[in-house]
């Protein structure tokens, strides 16, 4: 009768393991480590696709910028009088073109150029952030495939001491309401255990959307034992970071494209010159009164705008304030990535002490208080509450561990993309 019984649970527990494997099974797997991913990142990306046209459509700009305004051919039919008195007909045909003065033609590409660079400075901005954001994304996917190990593995300890406790029930060798109370701890696991695959899936699918890939693979990210301490120095970094974060650089950027535009509103003010020259064909008039022969006539103009909008100095006492303004907030922008790097260098070695404060000594000795329990338990020297006290034990202690990595790349991540340096190649 016992043997049957355990027979019949060890099928129960294959069949149960098989069921779950075709459901994960759905999709083929595939592992990620993060040198692939990070370069599909900046191949694939649309975000990043996208932000790239910017570039291309502020360079065409400059193009646009350079051109001379268009001249303008005229052609005009005239006849002098009714045909009845014979007055003649003819035509006229002209030339003009409007000359710009005041080198506008050179700030207009002035202004171009500035706005290229703004934008190109903005893209490499986004770039920096799409990076360190796509390495935050592949830190939490790998984190929550950790989580969901470690609630597997307690579950799987957990439906194993149900199936044990199941056989001592059914011996008389423990009571009911402790058979009663493994099995709902172990229905607890799954719960928990079903949540966090749920969670790890919706992590992945995130990957998949950061590196443009439409496949049905379902990736796994590998593990990996790379070492996460640098030894950076706090004013080494700050440098850094003033010098080569590209958003303080745009803010930079800003304040020469607003002197480029103040230039440029006073070259407008500046008058063009209108020429033109033309041509007038007259035909003969037989009007008996005051017949006419037949004439030509070339003509040459100059027109000369009468700019009283010049009066108006508002567009210029708008692009002096906004000078000053883009000064204060490239002040602001520089302060505020000094509170950036200082902030990221706390926390990156306040999560450093945190992971030293581990070590796999007290991973190993919570698995073996809770192998020594279970066993003490199947033996029946221990209370089935003891068993389930060191399982949580021992499950905290590894959740706790993974949290301490987790929380310390994310720290490392976070110091380099505020100080402008990146040397993660692999995680």
């Amino acid at each position: 009768m016992k043997t049957q019984i355990r027979l019949l649970l060890c099928v129960m527990l294959l069949v149960e393991n098989a069921a779950a494997q075709t459901m994960d099974s759905t999709f083929p797997k595939k592992k990620l480590d993060y040198s692939s991913f990070i370069a599909q990142v900046g191949k694939n990306n649309l975000g990043y696709a996208s932000e790239k046209f910017n570039l291309s459509i502020a360079e065409a700009n400059i193009i646009r910028a350079g051109i001379f305004p268009d001249p303008e051919f005229t052609v005009e039919l005239f006849d002098n009088s009714e045909s009845s008195k014979q007055l003649g007909r003819g035509y006229t045909a002209g030339l003009s073109w409007m000359v710009e003065l005041g080198a506008k033609r050179r700030a207009r590409r002035r202004v171009a150029s500035d706005e290229a660079e703004t934008t190109r400075l903005l893209l490499v901005d986004y770039f920096r952030n799409l990076r360190a954001d796509a390495t935050l994304a592949f830190l939490s996917a790998r984190y929550n495939q950790q989580l969901v190990a470690t609630y597997r593995r307690a579950y799987q300890q957990l439906s194993q001491l149900a199936a044990s406790d199941s056989i001592r029930y059914q011996l008389g060798v423990i009571p009911q309401i402790d058979y009663r109370q493994s099995k709902l701890e172990a229905a607890h696991m799954q719960n928990t255990l079903s949540a966090a695959e749920a969670t790890a899936n919706s992590a992945i699918v995130g990957l998949a959307l950061l590196m443009g890939d439409t496949s049905t693979v379902r990736w796994q990210t590998q593990e990996s034992d790379v070492s996460l301490a640098r030894n950076f120095l706090l004013p080494s970094l700050l440098s850094t970071a003033l010098q080569q974060r590209s958003d303080l650089r745009a803010s930079l950027q800003n304040k020469q494209l607003s002197q480029s535009l103040l230039q440029l509103a006073k070259a407008n003010r500046v008058l063009d010159l209108g020429i033109s020259i033309g041509f007038t064909y007259n035909g003969e008039a037989r009007n008996e009164t005051a017949p006419t022969p037949q004439f030509n006539a070339i003509n040459a103009g100059l027109a000369i705008p009468l700019k009283f909008s010049n009066f108006n100095k508002g567009e210029i006492k708008s692009l002096q304030f906004k000078i000053q303004q883009d000064e204060l907030a490239y002040k602001e922008a520089e302060l505020h990535i000094q509170t950036e790097v200082n902030q990221a260098y706390m926390q990156y070695k306040a999560t450093q002490k945190q992971v030293q404060q581990f070590n796999n000594t007290m991973l190993l000795e919570a698995k073996a208080i809770l192998e020594g329990k279970i066993y003490s338990y199947n033996r029946g020297e221990t209370a089935l509450l003891e068993v389930i006290n060191a399982q949580r034990s021992y499950n905290e202690t590894q959740l706790a561990y993974d949290e301490a990595r987790y929380n310390y790349a994310v720290a490392l991540v976070e110091l380099q993309r505020a100080a402008a340096i990146w040397d993660i190649d692999q995680l």
